[in-house]
């Protein structure tokens, strides 16, 4: 066990690290936008291109994990995050080029379908919660980029923040590497047309669905908190820094707390109370106009949001635990996907009413519509694998 145990730290630091580097655009765009002179509406796409990005990647990277092994792909996936990073540093001179820096960035968001597989192997269904949560708490990532990339640029520039990023990378790039191991229960690899056929099964579209909601959410809220508590408050560049780095916080933890909620009454139970519970929040903070207020709101819909992941990813490797890299690329996909139209909603929704409003109203109402959703087709599940799953995996780390 403690290979396994050394493999989950391995794997949390590779996805917080990853992380860290994928969310960098948010904390600097404040910055970026004042050089490149951007609008609103530029400003919320831009930070909308990396989970774009980690959509796309995350596919790539979860059928190379399944086929491969995790840990070389996880080596191999760091060594080239350096790239967006060195970009940044010595060009982004333009809009263009921030956008093409951005979707490259997507690379790092990727990481999550190399960290989760890797340690989902090597722990038995009941304890799949904590341990996805616990590698999917390197969203904690988010903390360190909001609150020290506006500080670093605001006294070296964004510009050598984004390479100053490259000394963090650099360091857990060579922890992992030594720390790392793929599970004796690696699955043989197959054939492409074989990972896909999970594309035919329907709890993977509706694992897709409620994973746009929960990590989209967190992803979104995170990518846009700096632009909206410094439009709609006047927090400045640097402040509103600590305040994302707050929520981030509250996100991060949260999640491995609702994994192990999710082990003892059930991932499908943890989102239903999530959906609902987020979706007053976020109705809140429509009709909220005090900062204090609104700071406390967004905290606790962030916390939503991150036992939400947890509780998701409790349940995913229950369904397919031959298949969890594919899988989790695909579904991951779709919370990179979630946390590129929440940025441009919100935008989109600002620009054209005049307000934030409307769209933290759009969001809460999808979040009611996952609650009604997951009730319903929940119903089959806890008699096919939600059951089976406990008595047909076997698990014999105890000497690895």
């Amino acid at each position: 066990m403690k290979r396994a145990w050394a493999t989950l730290f391995a794997a949390f630091l590779h996805f917080d690290t990853s992380f860290m580097v994928w969310v960098i655009l948010g904390p600097l765009a404040l910055f970026i936008a004042k050089d490149l002179n951007l609008s609103i509406t530029q400003k919320a796409f831009l930070v909308s291109i990396p989970p774009l990005g980690g959509a796309f990647f995350r596919i790539i990277l979860g059928l190379l994990s399944d086929q491969y092994g995790a840990k070389r792909v996880g080596v191999a996936s760091m060594a080239i995050t350096l790239l967006p990073l060195a970009l940044g540093w010595f060009a982004g001179t333009t809009y263009a080029m921030m956008l093409a820096i951005g979707f490259l960035l997507g690379i790092a968001g990727a990481s999550f379908a190399v960290s989760l597989p890797l340690a989902s192997r090597w722990f038995p269904p009941e304890r799949q919660g904590i341990a996805m949560g616990i590698a999917g708490a390197g969203n904690s990532g988010t903390v360190l980029s909001t609150l020290f990339a506006p500080r670093l640029a605001a006294h070296f520039g964004w510009h050598a923040t984004m390479g100053l990023a490259m000394i963090p990378v650099l360091v857990a790039l060579v922890v992992y590497a030594a720390l790392a191991s793929d599970s004796p229960t690696q699955p043989t690899p197959k054939h492409l047309a074989d990972y896909l056929r999970v594309l035919r099964v329907a709890e993977t579209w509706w694992f897709c669905l409620f994973y746009s909601i929960t990590f989209g959410g967190f992803l979104g809220f995170v990518s846009y908190l700096a632009i909206y508590f410094n439009t709609a408050f006047g927090v400045d560049k640097v402040a509103v820094g600590v305040l994302v780095a707050i929520a981030s916080l509250f996100g991060s933890v949260a999640r491995p707390i609702g994994g192990y909620i999710a082990d003892r009454i059930g991932g499908v139970s943890v989102l239903r109370v999530v959906f609902v519970v987020f979706a007053m929040l976020t109705f809140a903070i429509a009709t909220s106009r005090s900062l204090g207020v609104t700071q406390l709101l967004v905290f606790g819909a962030i916390t939503c949001l991150g036992a939400g992941n947890g509780a998701v990813f409790q349940i995913v490797p229950q369904r397919f635990p031959k298949e969890i890299g594919v899988i989790t690329g695909i579904v991951g996909a779709a919370g990179g996907l979630g946390g590129f139209y929440l940025p441009n909603l919100l935008g989109t929704l600002r620009a054209l009413s005049g307000t934030f409003a409307s769209g933290f109203v759009t969001l809460g109402s999808l979040a009611l519509l996952g609650a009604v959703l997951i009730t319903i087709v929940s119903r089959s599940w806890s008699s096919s694998f939600l059951t089976r799953a406990k008595t047909s995996y076997a698990f014999a780390l105890e000497e690895a």
